[in-house]
């Protein structure tokens, strides 16, 4: 790094384009309405050109947006050359159930699940009860598949204590456990604190842990909806994130230029940490994924016509 190099903040460092291409993620839900639907692909569409490792389509509480959660990732794997993997849960289904819909995937041309336990109908971060006759949890769902298909599986991962866990070091067990029983990546939750999430990592991968941990990247707008979301789940929010958003309730685009900004910050710093993958929690919308994204290098193709210019 030169001096003049040194003055510059990570975004501008960034800029300078010494760093090698991050392979990138997108996390997508399925849309309740027409409006809805037609947002989604617009976003879709957007981010397409950036070829991503791979999008995702999430499964709602209790198994709740099973069939529309089905519908999105055939229609992925018909009409985008992207690469769908679908959300899937263990709550409130059999094992046979859920094998059965492991099944239909697989019949599909779907190769990558997401494989989570996932929270109650209704209750995001309440209490879990497996069924009986069921996966109790995201360990026996992930054996689970692996004995269907050879999926490639993603699991979810806390980048600190789990609201119900004991311990980091039991979280990392946890882990351990799923890339055992087949898990071949992790995908973290949402988090603002850089340095914990470092800390954490370091010890993750003391532990043993090899397979490729995309950070949850969630560039949100709203800060009392970022704050409703996180609390259930256990998510610390700083109090500088909650100062920045301070009094800007009837201003969403400032809001838009703070939630980028700190997004592309704290991704540029993990680029310059090493990190090479990145996984974004779109909320079904394309424009602050898409700037970050360009940030990080990754960007669409030229056409012939602007490689010549």
């Amino acid at each position: 790094m030169t001096p003049a190099d040194s003055v510059l903040g990570p975004i501008a460092r960034a800029g300078i384009g010494a760093a090698a291409r991050p392979r990138v993620s997108f996390e997508f839900s399925p849309p309740k309405t027409p409006e809805a639907e037609e947002t989604l692909w617009e976003a879709i569409r957007r981010l397409e050109p950036l070829d991503p490792t791979f999008v995702s389509v999430t499964y709602g509480a209790g198994g709740s947006t099973r069939d529309r959660t089905h519908r999105t990732v055939l229609r992925m794997l018909k009409e985008t050359t992207l690469k769908p993997a679908a959300h899937l849960t263990c709550v409130e289904a059999s094992r046979g159930e859920v094998d059965e819909v492991i099944r239909d995937y697989w019949d599909a041309g779907i190769r990558h699940i997401v494989a989570l336990r996932g929270d109650p109908p209704g209750q995001i971060g309440g209490a879990y009860a497996p069924r009986a006759d069921g996966y109790a949890n995201a360990t026996e769902l992930t054996s689970g598949i692996r004995a269907i298909g050879d999926f490639e599986v993603s699991v979810g991962l806390y980048p600190h204590v789990h609201p119900e866990s004991p311990s980091i070091d039991h979280d990392i067990d946890v882990l351990k456990a799923k890339v055992d029983a087949g898990a071949t990546r992790a995908i973290t939750q949402f988090f603002f604190d850089l340095e914990g999430f470092l800390r954490f990592m370091d010890r993750v991968r003391k532990a043993g842990v090899t397979i490729p941990i995309s950070p949850g990247i969630m560039p949100v707008t709203n800060f009392k909806g970022l704050k409703k979301m996180a609390g259930p789940i256990g998510i610390q929010l700083p109090a500088w994130l909650g100062n920045l958003f301070d009094g800007l309730d009837k201003d969403p685009e400032t809001r838009r230029l703070l939630a980028c900004s700190v997004a592309t910050e704290m991704c540029a710093r993990l680029a310059e940490e090493g990190f090479s993958d990145f996984h974004f929690y779109t909320l079904n919308r394309a424009d602050l994924t898409y700037a970050i994204c360009r940030v990080l290098g990754v960007r669409e193709p030229e056409t012939p016509k602007e490689a010549a210019a």
